[in-house]
């Protein structure tokens, strides 16, 4: 049995060893995998998921996409002949073999934030299936060969709500995803717990009297708030339903820093602030389409034929038209991800540091911005304000006031965050856990508890 935080950001997994929860090495990736696929075709990842799977449900699958595996097959005798490898790549494996030609192959990046998505079309939604069954399998497998057994046992963190405009439709069809995937691979048993509560769990662990306890999640993909009521008297209990106090959760998380973050300190190098030679403003929604990477319309869009034309139209009437020449070289070498990518590094490094140079140098030779600390801030007031919004929703549900508030998730460790919090919460204590391995241990306590 096995705790899996199959995230927006990272996947991780966790085992109990002698009474406490270990996050196992999953190979040459460490204990944290990026949630991240390269395949050189997206035909082909059905056709290396079709060969991961066992004899029986592989000879189901096999019948059920017949033809996407007959396209498959066709696409690889072609990669075949081009001399290009069919291997799908994962983690930073994959975000390497992106970078090395960003204009060929398919790259996805934080699937998870997709499964909840209004308006998918079946095979969108079977594409995504697909996509998660594969990185799946690939957890599965090194988890493992590093325990040397098999695992059919797991407890898969989800957020309070998937992104969609449907409520718990968009909650059931990302659910559903998920299940099928990781009863296609092999995990014959699965449950489901908020990966607040999860996270919960773990801080319970450290509590030595009855404690209401406000958990704030912020993941890749969403933050999510529980008010729990904990203690020692309480954690050795299976039923935990009556001290789950309130919920709340959107989708704002890490993804959303990034991307604002790029809009604030990358996009005025591509002209996002500029004039038209008319003395307009610059429009500015592709420069927002362009970095949305976690919206799959807008992307599409963005890649459009159409907005190729527009863009070409935008340099031609642009009073800076070498600015916008790049944001369609973004367009035209499908540059997305490396933007956003190169954000992600600059918010990861102002954790430490007041400045961070991001190279541009994709877009043109020797470019580079600087960001700071307060372009940061900028950038992702709204998100902020949304957290806060989250954070007293949740307070105010449960009619209680919180005694501590435990943050969790790899961006809570930004100073930005943490002046925020405290800004909104002066007389409660707050505790930054573990923030990346807080959940999934949660997670691994509660599957320890309800497989024992």
């Amino acid at each position: 049995m096995i705790g899996f935080d199959y995230g927006t950001s990272n996947c991780a997994v966790g085992v109990m060893q002698n009474g406490t929860p270990s996050i196992l090495p999953l190979g040459e990736h460490g204990k944290y995998v990026a949630s991240t696929l390269y395949s050189p075709s997206r035909e082909v990842i059905v056709n290396w998921l079709s060969q991961q799977l066992h004899e029986t449900e592989q000879k189901e699958f096999q019948l059920q996409r017949k033809l996407q595996l007959q396209k498959g097959n066709n696409v690889l005798r072609e990669l075949k002949l081009d001399g290009i490898s069919s291997d799908l790549f994962f983690g930073k494996q994959a975000l390497q073999a992106y970078l090395a030609d960003p204009e060929e192959g398919y790259y996805i990046k934080s699937p998870k934030s997709f499964l909840g998505a209004s308006g998918l079309f079946p095979q969108q939604v079977q594409l995504f299936e697909d996509i998660v069954a594969a990185m799946m399998a690939n957890i599965k497998q090194l988890t493992e060969q590093t325990l040397d057994r098999e695992i059919t046992q797991a407890v898969i963190g989800r957020p309070i709500n998937f992104q969609g405009s449907r409520g718990e439709e968009s909650n059931k069809q990302a659910i559903n995803v998920l299940t099928n995937a990781a009863k296609r691979v092999g995990f014959k048993e699965v449950e489901f717990q908020f990966e607040p509560v999860a996270a919960g769990f773990e801080f319970e662990a450290s509590l030595t009297k009855e404690t209401k306890v406000l958990v704030v999640d912020i993941g890749g993909g969403t933050t999510d708030c529980s008010m729990l009521l904990m203690g020692p008297e309480l954690q050795s209990l299976s039923n935990r339903t009556q001290h789950l106090l309130s919920h709340s959760g959107e989708r704002i998380g890490g993804n959303d820093f990034d991307i604002g973050l790029a809009l604030a300190g990358i996009m005025p190098e591509l002209g996002i602030n500029s004039f038209l030679k008319s003395g307009k403003p610059m429009p500015v929604n592709s420069f927002y389409q362009a970095v949305a990477i976690n919206k799959i319309n807008e992307q599409n869009e963005f890649y459009s034929a159409e907005n190729q034309r527009f863009l070409n139209e935008l340099v031609r009437d642009s009073k800076q038209p070498e600015q916008v020449k790049r944001l369609l070289k973004v367009q035209t070498e499908k540059l997305s991800y490396l933007l956003v990518n190169g954000a992600e590094q600059a918010k990861i490094a102002l954790t430490d540091q007041d400045e961070f140079l991001i190279s541009l140098e994709n877009l043109d030779e020797d470019l580079t911005t600087l960001v700071s600390r307060d372009t940061l801030l900028t950038g992702i007031k709204r998100e902020l304000s949304g957290i806060a919004n989250l954070m007293h929703q949740a307070v105010e549900e449960s009619s209680e006031q919180p005694d501590v508030i435990f943050i969790t998730g790899g961006t809570a460790k930004s100073p930005v965050l943490n002046a925020f919090f405290q800004q909104h919460f002066p007389n409660t204590p707050i505790v930054l856990g573990d923030h990346f391995g807080s959940v999934t241990a949660g997670l691994t306590r509660w599957a320890n508890k309800i497989f024992a």
